[in-house]
């Protein structure tokens, strides 16, 4: 039985546990650091303790201190996504301590954490694996053997982490020496392991991943897939559900193929199987994730069911509340990651204090969020500050009301990634469903500058105003008269616009 749940999270994954928590009655415990004082989460939860020291310390990676809290609270620990999600070794203690861990077994978060150990799991319980190696490579001379083994281009890999750490495309030979270095240094700084792997690049992949929840007792269902290819910088930025690329043979193959290899390696809680396809829909074993991922809402929106809820229920000996043939799927979602960056200036952060929050409601949005008007958003975090949820009966009302939302979503104060939802979203490409994980780098910048060339409105306002300009120098070259001083500011803009719509 779980009476208390602490979250060993921030920000707006924190808040969307404790808001499942509220709804089922059970207490809730946020840790906080000095940066963080002023938090929604902090606020939000019935007990709030600081793990940090002073205001130079931001780390929330203090699994000793965060399970001291839990058993002096007597709460559970749900670890959100990030940060100690998936770190085999805080499981362990949880288990060792006594502490329910939210999730799945230490066991299986160590195994599935182990990006070539997950690739031979997986390709022993009959899923199809990306060709490449089983065993980090030891330096650059057998990465070049492999390499010339497995055939341009590859794609190195972090060993020990994802979210787009540690990875480099490598064409040719001739790039294999900078990415392995550049690959393992980054690998090092953000995992404390630089061990690279290597797989076969699939050519204009989709990235497509299944949900799968699963208990104690064997029984292991799957909630449908997302479609996660509208990727920068091999970061997701939009996810819908279904997908629109995914046909319904292959659907139905690769959902029964990520179920059964959950049964055999006895996986419970929630969890995801990440899979390329490539254009002829063959699809791959990526990696999994032993956790709840950001993306979670559009899987919630089309059937229905709450992850965080199940999860909690899991960790807690009980079986899952459905089976299969329980799961109905509706309609279709989107989510938006909403960040704190520049999209003008490469994306790069926008700390700062929001002055103005108006947040977008009505019909079928879901917003998750911890942002506030007078919060700070600190460059010592992650800089997503929500996360946009929009459902349809179909994909095109999807869409229609995610850009009602995006546009009624109003933050003052920093820069925000709002416009560059917006513009994907009015993407031909996009709209088309037909796009892959090349999309931003080779459809969205050249299809979005060439519309905003010809679209620009300050452009074409001046020369509307340059025009104008010309032809009243040659009005007053010809004029007899004087003009009148005392013409309509307004009337004169009102020509601006008009010649400007000509433009």
């Amino acid at each position: 039985m779980i009476k208390k749940v602490l979250v060993a999270n921030r920000g707006e994954i924190a808040m969307r546990i404790f808001r499942t928590c509220r709804v089922m009655n059970i207490p809730t415990v946020a840790i906080y650091t000095h940066v963080d004082r002023g938090a929604l989460h902090v606020r939000y939860a019935e007990e709030a303790f600081c793990i940090s020291e002073d205001e130079g310390d931001t780390s929330y990676l203090k699994p000793d201190l965060i399970i001291g809290i839990a058993k002096k609270t007597g709460a559970a620990i749900h670890p959100g996504y990030g940060f100690l999600s998936e770190n085999a070794d805080f499981a362990r203690r949880c288990e060792e301590e006594g502490v329910i861990f939210i999730g799945p077994s230490a066991d299986i978060i160590h195994r599935m954490g182990i990006k070539t150990e997950a690739r031979k799991i997986m390709k022993e319980a009959g899923v199809p694996v990306v060709p490449g190696t089983e065993a980090p490579v030891a330096d650059l001379e057998e990465a070049k053997k492999v390499a010339a083994e497995v055939g341009y281009p590859i794609m190195l890999k972090a060993l020990a982490g994802g979210g787009g750490k540690g990875m480099r495309l490598v064409r040719e030979e001739s790039e294999i020496e900078t990415a392995f270095r550049l690959s393992r240094s980054e690998a090092g700084n953000s995992f404390g392991n630089d061990a690279i792997y290597i797989e076969k690049y699939i050519e204009n992949p989709h990235h497509i991943e299944v949900q799968v929840l699963g208990d104690k007792y064997g029984n292991v269902i799957h909630l449908y897939e997302r479609e996660c290819s509208v990727q920068r910088r091999n970061q997701k930025v939009i996810e819908e559900s279904p997908s629109p690329f995914v046909q319904e043979e292959t659907r139905k193959k690769m959902l029964e193929v990520a179920v059964e290899a959950c049964k055999k390696i006895h996986y419970y809680s929630a969890g995801t199987l990440e899979f390329m396809m490539d254009k002829d829909q063959n699809f791959y074993f990526l990696e999994m994730n032993t956790r709840l991922q950001v993306e979670h809402p559009v899987t919630e929106a089309t059937t229905g069911v709450d992850l965080v809820r199940d999860m909690i229920m899991v960790a807690a000996g009980n079986r899952l509340p459905y089976k299969q043939e329980d799961i109905e799927f509706r309609g279709a979602a989107i989510e938006c990651r909403i960040y704190a960056e520049d999209p003008e200036n490469n994306f790069m952060p926008s700390p700062g204090v929001i002055q103005v929050r108006e947040a977008p409601e009505g019909r079928n949005i879901r917003l998750d969020s911890a942002a506030y008007a007078g919060f700070e958003v600190s460059l010592h975090y992650d800089p997503m500050i929500a996360k946009l949820c929009s459902w349809g009966r179909n994909r095109e009302s999807a869409i229609t009301n995610m850009l009602r939302a995006l546009r009624e979503y109003k933050i003052l104060g920093i820069k925000t990634t709002i416009p560059f939802h917006i513009r994907v979203l009015r993407n031909e490409t996009f709209l088309k469903g037909n796009y892959d994980t090349t999309f931003i780098d080779t459809k969205f910048d050249k299809e979005d500058l060439k519309r905003r060339k010809n679209n620009n409105p300050t452009i074409a306002i001046i020369a509307a105003a340059l025009k104008h300009f010309e032809q009243e120098k040659e009005a007053a070259a010809r004029a007899t008269t004087v003009p009148l001083v005392g013409e309509s500011l307004w009337k004169h803009y009102g020509k601006l616009q008009m010649s400007a719509n000509n433009y």
